[in-house]
């Protein structure tokens, strides 16, 4: 596999059209465009990812006091399977240890094997289950809790 080099820089408002449609396809139950423009009006850390200077993924990062909430990992659909999901979740976790976290929590469908085994890979733990968290197209699917001890 051919390393992978993305650019990183803040998500900006002119990037929300293009994030919202990438959103819509790639989950059951997207965020809309009023969730992204809350996280960046609440100074989260609202990453855009770029290859070659084309959009790839972006992700969204909530810091409270010496934790960080991974909100939104998202890699465009074309691009799965390249190693971009693993490079974009090491940024966001250095970037959560310089600003002093000392863990990392996300939720993620207990049915996408493809992100939890991201997760394992890069030594997240799942340490609980949200029952119903998600909405799905016919019922209601549980989250898996995990943590990352930065």
């Amino acid at each position: 596999m051919t390393e992978v080099r993305l650019e990183c820089r803040p998500m900006l408002a002119s990037d929300l059209e293009w994030v919202v449609a990438v959103e819509a396809s790639r989950h059951a139950s997207p965020w809309s465009r009023g969730n992204f423009d809350d996280a960046l009006a609440a100074g989260y850390a609202c990453w855009t990812f770029l290859e070659r200077g084309v959009p790839v993924a972006y992700a969204i990062v909530m810091s409270v006091l010496d934790e960080a909430h991974l909100l939104n990992l998202t890699v465009t659909a074309p691009q799965q399977g390249r190693g971009i999901g693993a490079a974009v979740l090491s940024f966001l976790l250095d970037q959560s240890r310089q600003h002093g976290a000392a863990q990392c929590f996300l939720e993620v469908r207990e049915s996408n094997l493809v992100a939890l085994a991201l997760y394992r890979s890069r030594g997240f733990q799942a340490i609980g289950r949200r029952k119903g968290y998600y909405p799905g197209r016919q019922a209601r699917e549980d989250a898996i809790v995990m943590r990352y001890r930065l």
